[in-house]
C-alpha cells in the first residue's frame, strides 16, 4: 500500500510537471517597469506575473529600472518585449515602440499633471508663485513630471532653466509627493493619477500636500511593444490587457492599481504631448524666443 501511494504521488508530480513544461520551456516575455507606488510592490508584481503567465501561456518577467530612459533602452536593445512607459518617451521613440494598450482611469484613458505644494503653503496659486524656490521633478522623460511644467513656463514667457532657485529629480512620482510633503521641495510636478491613488490608499501623505493646478488632459502613460515583435505576439498581449476587467482575478489586480481597465487607444491621445515636446525641444535648442 505504501509503495502504491508513493507511485501515485510520483505520477501526480510527473503529470503536474508535464502540464507546466510547455510554459516553462518558452522564453519569458520581459516587461519593463519603472518603480511603482504600491506599498506591497513586490507582492503585487508576483500576483500580476502569475496572472499574465496563466493568460498568455508562457513565462513573464518584470524588468524594473529606475528611469524611463533605461526602460526605453531595454526595448531599443531587444532586452524587453513590452514596457509601461510615459507618453513623452513613447512619442519620442516611435521608431522602435508600438502602442499596445492605454490604461483607463475614472472612465477615460486620460490623466493630468498636478502642481503640488506643501499643505501649509496657502499662498501659492500658480507656478509663477514658485519663482526662485525649490522644485521637485519626477523624471526628465516624464510628461506630467517634467515636460508639461517646462512647457507651461515657456508659454508664460519664463526661462525654465533659471526660474527655480534649485530643482532636482526624484525618479518616481511618489517621491515627488514625499519630497513636497516633507517640505524638502517647495513645489513639485506629479502624475495626477499617482496623487489621486495615493490619496485613496495613503491619505495621510497627500494630506500634507495641496494641489495648486491641474493641467489639460493627456493620454494616459501607455503600454508599448517593441516594434520588431510579430503582430500575433502584440495582439495576444493586447487582448490579455484589454480583457483584464472581465474576470475576477483581473478585476482585483486593476483595483490594486486603481484602474478601470485597458483600452487599445490610438496615437491621437498623445498628439498634445508631441506638440509640447517640439516646443520644449525647440526652446532648448535656442530657436524659441
Amino acid at each position: 500500500m505504501k509503495r502504491r501511494s508513493i507511485l501515485r504521488a510520483g505520477l501526480a508530480l510527473m503529470a503536474a510537471g508535464a502540464v507546466r513544461s510547455p510554459i516553462a520551456a518558452q522564453p519569458p516575455l520581459r516587461i519593463g517597469l519603472t518603480p511603482v507606488f504600491l506599498d506591497d510592490q513586490a507582492g503585487f508584481l508576483v500576483r500580476w506575473r502569475v496572472y499574465l503567465e496563466t493568460q498568455l501561456g508562457r513565462p513573464v518577467e518584470f524588468v524594473q529600472r529606475g528611469s524611463y530612459r533605461e526602460i526605453s533602452e531595454l526595448l531599443r536593445q531587444g532586452k524587453a518585449e513590452f514596457a509601461w512607459v510615459c507618453g513623452y518617451p513613447y512619442v519620442r521613440n516611435r521608431s522602435f515602440m508600438r502602442l499596445l494598450a492605454v490604461p483607463v482611469f475614472r472612465g477615460r484613458p486620460l490623466y493630468h499633471s498636478y502642481l503640488i505644494v506643501p499643505s501649509v503653503d496657502v499662498a501659492t496659486q500658480s507656478i509663477l508663485d514658485l519663482r526662485g524656490r525649490v522644485f521637485a521633478f519626477s523624471d526628465p522623460d516624464s510628461n506630467s513630471g517634467y515636460l508639461y511644467p517646462n512647457y507651461r513656463l515657456i508659454t508664460l514667457q519664463e526661462q525654465p532653466q533659471s526660474f527655480f532657485a534649485k530643482s532636482f529629480f526624484t525618479w518616481a512620482h511618489r517621491k515627488v509627493v514625499d519630497a513636497v510633503a516633507a517640505r524638502v521641495a517647495e513645489g513639485g510636478a506629479v502624475d495626477g493619477y499617482v496623487w489621486e491613488t495615493l490619496a485613496r490608499f495613503d491619505p495621510d501623505l497627500t494630506a500634507r500636500t495641496r494641489v495648486v493646478a491641474r493641467s489639460p488632459a493627456f493620454g494616459f502613460p501607455p503600454f508599448v511593444a517593441r516594434s520588431s515583435l510579430s503582430e500575433a505576439e502584440i495582439s495576444r498581449f493586447r487582448h490579455v490587457l484589454t480583457t483584464m476587467s472581465e474576470d475576477r482575478d483581473g478585476q482585483q489586480l486593476l483595483a490594486e492599481l486603481n484602474l478601470d481597465g485597458f483600452t487599445p487607444g490610438d496615437y491621437r491621445l498623445f498628439a498634445s504631448i508631441e506638440h509640447m515636446a517640439k516646443v520644449v525641444g525647440a526652446y532648448d535648442n535656442g530657436s524659441v524666443a
